[in-house]
C-alpha cells in the first residue's frame, strides 16, 4: 500500500492550497479516507474524512475552508484549502484503514 500526497508549499496568509493523495495498493473505492495534521509541537489531528459514498466530515476548526473529496477513477483524495492561515502551518498526511500513512506533506502559511 501506498500513500503520496503532494501540493503542499509556502502560501500567504489568505491564500489556497489544494493537497492531493495517490493512493495504490488498495481497493480505494471501499476506503473510507482522511486528512490529518501535526502542527510544530503538537499531536497528529484528524481534520476530515471522506467515505467510500463520499460521505465528508470535518474538524469544527476547518469547516468552511477545507474540502475533501475524491476521484475514485484516479484513486485520489484532495484537500481544497482557502483562508489559510499562520496556524494552519503543519505537515499534513493522508490516512487509510488499517493503519497505513502517506509520508506527508508541508503546508506553511506565512507572510
Amino acid at each position: 500500500v501506498q500513500l503520496v500526497e503532494s501540493g503542499g508549499g509556502l502560501v500567504q496568509p489568505g491564500g489556497s492550497l489544494r493537497l492531493s493523495c495517490a493512493a495504490s495498493g488498495i481497493r480505494f473505492s471501499l476506503h473510507t479516507m482522511a486528512w490529518y495534521r501535526q502542527a510544530p509541537g503538537k499531536q497528529r489531528e484528524l481534520i476530515a474524512t471522506i467515505s467510500s459514498d463520499g460521505i465528508a466530515n470535518y474538524h469544527n476548526s476547518v469547516k468552511g475552508r477545507m474540502t475533501i473529496s475524491r476521484d475514485n477513477a484516479k484513486n485520489t483524495v484532495y484537500l481544497q484549502m482557502h483562508s489559510l492561515q499562520p496556524n494552519d502551518t503543519a505537515v499534513f498526511y493522508c490516512h487509510t484503514g488499517p493503519g497505513f500513512w502517506g509520508q506527508g506533506t508541508q503546508v506553511t502559511v506565512s507572510s
